[in-house]
């Protein structure tokens, strides 16, 4: 079993500010508009990482490190107004 991407980012960030290693890791989902917010899909994922040392925070869509589910998207296309 390979790793998760969250722990693949903490071990590999390098801060752009400090130019230090490692990060605290931490995940959220948001719904998108239309019905996906309606049906509380949470579709957008996003990871914020954070430098151990300065506190910087880089944020990556987690959607393209991981691929893509289309399922939100999808819907919010078929209903959307």
């Amino acid at each position: 079993m390979g790793k998760r991407t969250e722990d693949i980012l903490a071990e590999e960030f390098a801060c752009s500010h400090c130019k230090r290693s490692g990060a605290i890791v931490e995940k959220i989902a948001m719904p998108g508009v239309g019905v996906s917010r309606f049906f509380d899909i949470q579709h957008h994922r996003y990871a914020f990482v954070s430098c151990d040392y300065c506190g910087y925070t880089e944020i990556f869509n987690l959607r393209i490190l991981e691929g893509q589910d289309d399922l939100g998207t999808f819907v919010d296309i078929l209903f959307s107004s």
